[in-house]
């Protein structure tokens, strides 16, 4: 049963074995993985002190580092098995707002094409209004099809494309009206297009079922 959970120390060999999938050095969006500092993820230890550290970004009652935000990490899983990440930022910096976005999404190569990033938007989606958004932005590579698909899918808007800092991205917006909400709740009980994979829609509190890209 796919969903969104949390992040937690006890999904931490399965996210080792997602990590090793990428190239090194690969970005990984919405992972969060800029908190990292100097840990060994490889270490329970430091692996658990990097969650807390995901799981504190969206109190928005502690302060965050300069030029970050807060946020909220969701992961997405099979049972025991991470597929990947999905953030939601509160709020937008001028960073953000050029060519990052409100969600960062990654998939682990060996779960793509099975619908898990149009599924995890979806549900996110659902979630943005009770942070008093009524539209969020969404970014992807101007090459990058699949997620332009995945974006569009979930009623994307193109606004422009243009030269950021961090390459020439695609923005969308996506208006959280009662429209939406009722097109996403029925996509996110749907779940993902698998070979058999179910999926269920996560309520609004970030540890039932959780900047940058």
């Amino acid at each position: 049963m796919t969903e969104l959970i949390a992040p937690t120390g006890r999904l931490h060999s399965s996210w080792l074995a997602a990590r090793d999938e990428w190239p090194p050095g690969a970005h990984q969006d919405g992972t969060g993985l800029r908190l990292v500092a100097d840990d060994d993820l490889d270490s329970p230890e430091d692996f658990a002190s990097w969650v807390e550290r995901l799981r504190r970004q969206s109190d928005r009652s502690l302060p965050v580092e300069e030029g970050s935000v807060h946020a909220t990490y969701w992961w997405i899983v099979d049972g025991e098995t991470y597929l990947g990440a999905i953030d939601l930022r509160h709020y937008l910096n001028a960073v953000l707002l050029e060519g990052g976005g409100h969600i960062g999404y990654s998939i682990r190569p060996s779960a793509r094409r099975q619908g898990l990033a149009k599924w995890a938007l979806g549900a996110v989606l659902l979630k943005a209004p009770a942070l008093g958004l009524d539209r969020v932005l969404l970014t992807c590579d101007d090459g990058n099809v699949a997620s332009a698909r995945t974006i569009e899918s979930n009623g994307g808007v193109l606004e422009d494309v243009r030269s950021t800092g961090i390459g020439v991205k695609r923005r969308y917006w996506i208006a959280l009206d009662d429209d939406h909400s009722s097109m996403a709740a029925t996509r996110a009980v749907a779940g993902p297009r698998p070979g058999g994979r179910q999926a269920t829609s996560p309520g609004l509190g970030a540890g039932s079922s959780r900047p940058t890209r």
